[in-house]
């Protein structure tokens, strides 16, 4: 899982005002890859941390209400089918 540090670096956010929703955030896509099958044992790897920034940045610039996020990122979903396996 990666720290929120991480992901203001991969995401190229300045100040911590959004440090909760990025919390917010990385909790749901962990959530989300549980729902999607990924096991426990994979949170160690570097593939999941991967994964969750993904998710992240996905739903962090597309969080206006009007933008509808249709199919997932390629990258992600492939990520996905990997941990499961």
């Amino acid at each position: 899982m990666p720290t929120v540090t991480e992901l203001k670096m991969y995401l190229r956010i300045d100040g911590s005002e959004d440090d909760g929703i990025l919390t917010l955030l990385m909790g749901a896509g962990e959530e989300y890859l549980a729902d999607a099958g990924v096991p426990d044992t994979a949170k160690t790897t570097k593939r999941y941390t991967l994964a969750i920034m993904l998710y992240v940045a996905l739903h962090y610039e597309n969080r206006d209400p009007g933008v509808s996020i249709g199919k997932l990122n390629f990258a992600f979903e492939s990520l996905i089918l990997q941990l499961k396996s």
